[in-house]
């Protein structure tokens, strides 16, 4: 055997005896550690036990504690409910002794009730046996008053109630006479005082509006350059705008003749200016026009504007404020339309207030009463203006009194609020004064002749005047033929046939006069 094997093996064995060695070291390393944490883990299930046993009485302690909390609020829950109950019961046996109170006040009333009705029947009984006698005594009185007077019952009674009858329609008649007489004087007088009042305190021009404008020029030359060669100008002015042109004699002057005040006055504008720059011509013409109206239109706005902030209405829709503005160019009789609705306004705000009314609803209601007279559409002039004019102002969302009262302002519907008839007397105040509105002579004075003429158609009628512009007629009778109570009669049955066959602006007062005259001659 050589050395080097004996070396492997040396090697091997001195392997395996460190090995052995190394075993039972790590056993007996492994014992010390298992030993060690067996004590370890005795002390900590001591430790555990001892936790446990002190957590157990922690929770004891907690538990009873929970337990008597509990029990003392048991306690008073059944403490509460047992008053409650008490009350309860308390309660029940008040009712029952009010209850058996009321019973026994019920009883006594029912035995009272009782005794007053034995009390009534016999009393009634004594009742029908006493009227049974008078009855009888009655019937005997009446035939011996039928065999005294020679009549029946029925007939003394009838002559009775024939003289009752006349007796009480005389008295009626007197009292109703005389209530009538004081109730038109309370009412004349009140109402003339308001009247009266709201005439002073509005004062306002007089003036006519014609359907032709005078344009002044400087000289007559600017008059050949106006109509152009062969009058192509003057045609493309009417073209243009609508208005008929009339070059005549008259010195320095051009007559501009429309219906519509606006397009006069557009016309009259734009001559202004053609006339001012010196260029005359159709192109021209046409680019000065249309500025002209751009201006007039905004110049209606702003007029609409500034009437409304002078009577102080507020919230008026954009569309009523340039119908308003449109009615500076508008005229009624003759009568400017913007200055009579201006005049209506106020008026209508004084009459207002001196009847206690909203004098701004009224002085609405007064500015746009007329509104209907500038229609934008030729159908629109088909419908009469007062209806038109309602019919604006509900689309543009005004009120109920002021629609009302433009509709109703010519009768045309049935007024419902205070405020239309103001408004209608305050149109027939502006329109009735002297110089407001322009007639036509003839027709004013046939239309007092017709007045006077009907007068004449009601028997007993012996002169007639028709006075004061109209407004009033006065009938004098035959005293011989009408009495006073007939002469009232007259006077309302000539106001009503002046009412349904007549047409005039305002009211007509009709006066029945009736005069006795006794005349003698001393000699």
């Amino acid at each position: 055997m050589d050395n080097t094997t004996i070396i492997i093996i040396a090697a091997i064995a001195g392997i395996l005896v460190g090995f052995i060695i190394a075993k039972v070291l790590e056993k007996g390393k492994a014992g010390k550690t298992i030993s060690s944490a067996k004590r370890e883990a005795s002390s900590i299930l001591k430790e555990a036990q001892k936790e446990g046993e002190s957590i157990k009485k922690d929770k004891i302690f907690q538990a009873k504690e929970k337990f008597l909390e509990l029990k003392a609020e048991h306690e008073k829950v059944i403490i509460n409910k047992d008053k409650k109950i008490a009350e309860a019961e308390k309660r029940t046996r008040d009712k029952e002794s009010q209850i058996s109170n009321e019973l026994a006040k019920g009883k006594r009333l029912n035995e009272q009730l009782e005794t007053k009705i034995k009390d009534t029947e016999h009393k009634q009984d004594i009742f029908n046996k006493k009227q049974a006698e008078v009855e009888k005594l009655h019937k005997s009185q009446v035939q011996q008053l039928e065999v005294i007077s020679g009549l029946s019952a029925e007939e003394a009674k009838s002559q009775l109630l024939e003289s009752l009858k006349a007796t009480a329609k005389t008295d009626a008649m007197a009292y109703l006479q005389t209530t009538l007489e004081e109730a038109k004087l309370t009412a004349q007088q009140e109402a003339r005082k308001i009247v009266i009042n709201t005439i002073q305190r509005i004062g306002t021009e007089e003036a006519v509006e014609n359907c032709v404008s005078v344009f002044n020029l400087e000289s007559d030359d600017v008059k050949g350059r106006i109509i152009g060669r062969e009058g192509r100008n003057i045609r493309a002015i009417e073209a243009a705008t609508g208005v008929e042109i009339i070059v005549d004699d008259t010195p320095e002057a051009i007559i501009l003749s429309c219906f519509d005040s606006v397009r006069r006055e557009i016309a009259r504008l734009s001559l202004h200016r053609l006339v001012t720059d010196g260029r005359i011509h159709p192109a021209r013409i046409e680019e000065i026009v249309k500025k002209t109206e751009k201006q007039i239109n905004e110049e209606i706005v702003e007029i609409g504007k500034r009437t409304v902030i002078d009577l102080g209405i507020h919230g008026l829709h954009p569309e009523l404020i340039k119908a308003v503005g449109r009615m500076k160019y508008r005229s009624s009789y003759g009568q400017n339309l913007l200055q009579h609705s201006r005049e209506v306004a106020k008026l209508c705000g004084v009459m207002a207030a001196e009847l206690g009314l909203n004098p701004k609803i009224a002085k609405r209601a007064g500015l746009l009463h007329d509104i209907g007279k500038v229609p934008n559409t030729e159908v629109e002039v088909e419908t009469p203006h007062a209806i038109l004019g309602m019919q604006w102002a509900e689309k543009f969302g005004e009120k109920k009194e002021v629609c009302n009262a433009i509709g109703a302002h010519h009768d045309e519907i049935e007024m419902t609020t205070l405020i239309s008839p103001i408004v209608q007397v305050c149109d027939a105040i502006s329109g009735a004064r002297p110089g407001a509105r322009r007639q036509v002579l003839d027709s004013y004075i046939q239309r007092l002749k017709d007045l006077e003429d009907v007068a004449f158609g009601f028997s007993g009628v012996q002169k007639a005047y028709a006075i004061q512009a109209g407004r009033e007629l006065r009938v004098i009778v035959e005293s011989e033929k009408v009495n006073d109570d007939k002469a009232a009669e007259l006077s309302f049955e000539i106001s009503q046939k002046i009412q349904t066959d007549m047409t005039y602006p305002g009211q007509v007062k009709v006066t029945v006069i009736r005069e006795t005259r006794s005349v003698n001659v001393a000699k």
